[in-house]
């Protein structure tokens, strides 16, 4: 296939290609449903069928939410809570410290407040506990009177707690997305539809999105019951979309299906602001648009992550299920403060990295992977530096931390497409070298002895090199070519028809081919801003989010005397109450 602009390899080392392979079938669509040629470019390059545009523009839960039924162990699982329920049991419920675990229980605080009362609701300390229910949580919520735990977003892999749990005469539904093996945990209801004998096709809901499945499910059974009395109504679900969206948005699980529906009517359930959590955390995230992927992925996710990163997600969930404004304020701050506190820690130890990164390719520039260590590094941020490192230098990257006298360290690793690092991790635990690690193609977590990390680094340089996974140059894909004139207001409400975008429906890229950098400076501590300019004089903003430092953020602030071709992804820029159009910029290349 040949390269967009002919450009085989950019600043970023990227190869760019059109994402459209056939300009027929955009064409089919502009007519067929009366669209502007762009936006039919843009759906037809995301496998956008003629029947399925309808559908996929217009998402609707009343058309893509399933019977609960068709989840295995959901009949079960949800007669269990509605009985706890409706006998007065105690319920549990242990979460992820992630946004998705976070907004699962939120969910399940919320429907179970109004339809029996508090849960007894337990988030691991990340630093303490690590992932998952553990011993001491399952004994502490049984101590305090739980019949029934429901996990959440976690549970599917703990065999040895779960049957602890068993042996205590806790009742447990596990609600879950994550691969499951071949041998379940016991457990009254595993609830996930990737467990090898689901055929639900619903394998790509985060667990917030399963768990929203689960309470329509008790729902429905109190419901026929006759639990719900006028004095004692059925809860509104779509009342907590909110929640789903955030969820399902900020785990990066793929927005098809019913995810699409999840998203854009919890987007707009957010932007009613009727929650004081989140309505606060966007204040403080000084968010004056309305709610959008981008806003929840990159603004509202991050300072709940924070929480979760530092071994204090309850803070998360306390903010979510909160229903006092003056509450949620103080948490909201509490929240900016411990991500502001989550970026120090995560800068410092990523210029570190770089510097190790560096040295190592300099001496190897032919490395396949990257791996840095260093003590003291936050295990909280380890995954965003590994992801950082990924970005930077395009090829696997994996960021190991340790304490000084400590005997384990622990690691998170980033991967890009084509190398399966899970595979090669898991590798790396069969010969003898990790103590326990895992993952899939793109990410993965590991245990080592701090003395085997040299160890570890010549055996994955190893299998990469063998392997011969990593193509020439990862490729960026792109939509199509426009001027800075045209990038206006009009065209970034038009695309959002072909939204809501994020994994799996990927932002529209457009290379803005032969403009100047007519101005670029530094934006906060490590973002780069700048202004094309097209040879008509027209001008449009744009912003390189974290690219100080980097080529493409060098070649920013540096070239301004030849022209360039840039690629990047139009948003709303609603600075001081105007409304125009910015360019997230992506990558850039020199104009033959």
């Amino acid at each position: 296939m040949a390269h967009f602009l002919g450009v085989g390899k950019s600043i970023s080392g990227k190869a760019w290609r059109s994402r459209l392979d056939h300009e027929r079938d955009a064409l089919a669509i502009a007519q067929r449903h009366d669209l502007p040629e762009i936006l039919a470019r843009v759906l037809a390059g995301r496998g956008v069928g003629l029947d399925e545009v309808e559908t996929f523009m217009r998402p609707t839960l009343r058309d893509l939410m399933p019977d609960p039924s068709v989840l295995v162990d959901m009949e079960a699982g949800a007669t269990r809570i509605a009985e706890a329920i409706r006998r007065g049991e105690r319920i549990a419920i242990i979460g992820d410290y992630d946004v998705d675990g976070m907004t699962s229980t939120s969910l399940l605080i919320r429907f179970l407040r109004q339809t029996c009362g508090d849960p007894i609701v337990h988030i691991p300390n990340r630093l303490e506990e690590g992932y998952g229910p553990s011993r001491l949580a399952v004994e502490r919520l049984h101590a305090e009177g739980a019949a029934v735990l429901i996990t959440v977003d976690c549970g599917t892999m703990a065999h040895d707690v779960l049957a602890y749990a068993a042996e205590l005469g806790l009742d447990t539904v596990v609600v879950d997305h994550h691969l499951a093996g071949e041998t379940l945990p016991p457990a009254h209801a595993i609830i996930n539809p990737n467990r090898l004998d689901d055929l639900s096709n619903l394998g790509h809901l985060a667990a917030v999105g399963v768990t929203l499945i689960l309470v329509a499910a008790i729902s429905r059974i109190l419901r026929n019951a006759g639990y719900f009395t006028p004095s004692r109504p059925a809860p509104d679900l779509l009342q907590w979309l909110d929640l789903v969206a955030l969820g399902t948005v900020c785990d990066v699980v793929p927005l098809i299906g019913l995810n699409r529906a999840y998203v854009t009517q919890g987007l707009r359930v957010m932007g009613k602001r009727a929650a004081p959590g989140l309505a606060h955390l966007a204040d403080v995230a000084r968010l004056k648009r309305r709610p959008d992927c981008h806003a929840a992925g990159f603004a509202l996710g991050p300072r709940l992550n924070a929480a979760g990163r530092l071994g204090q997600a309850m803070l998360g969930v306390e903010l979510l299920t909160t229903d006092d404004p003056s509450r949620a304020a103080r948490l909201a701050q509490e929240l900016e403060i411990l991500n502001r506190r989550r970026q120090e820690i995560e800068l410092e130890a990523f210029e570190a990295a770089t510097i190790e990164a560096e040295d190592h390719l300099e001496r190897k520039p032919d490395l396949p992977i990257i791996v840095v260590a260093g003590e003291d590094w936050h295990v909280g941020v380890l995954g965003l530096i590994s992801s950082r490192l990924k970005e930077r230098f395009n090829r696997p990257a994996i960021a190991i931390g340790y304490r000084k006298g400590e005997l384990l360290a622990t690691g998170s690793g980033r991967s890009v497409p084509g190398f399966d690092l899970g595979r090669i991790i898991h590798g790396a635990v069969a010969a003898g070298i990790l103590v326990k690690g895992g993952g899939h193609a793109m990410a993965a977590g590991l245990t080592i002895s701090a003395d085997r990390i040299d160890a570890l680094r010549e055996f994955l340089e190893s299998e990469a090199a063998l392997g011969g996974q990593l193509s020439e140059a990862p490729e960026l894909m792109i939509d199509g070519a426009l001027s800075a004139g045209a990038a206006s207001m009009d065209l970034v409400d038009l695309l959002e028809r072909a939204g809501p975008f994020g994994a799996g429906n990927p932002s529209p890229v457009f290379v803005f081919p032969n403009h100047r950098f007519a101005y670029g400076d530094l934006a906060g501590k490590d973002h780069v801003r700048c202004r094309l300019r097209a040879t008509d004089g027209s001008e449009l903003k744009a912003i390189a989010f974290r690219s100080l430092g980097s080529p493409l953020g060098e070649m920013i602030l540096s070239m301004r005397d030849r022209p360039v071709h840039v690629a990047g992804r139009l948003v709303v820029d609603e600075w001081n109450g105007g409304r125009s159009a910015q360019l997230l910029i992506d990558d850039a290349a020199i104009a033959d």
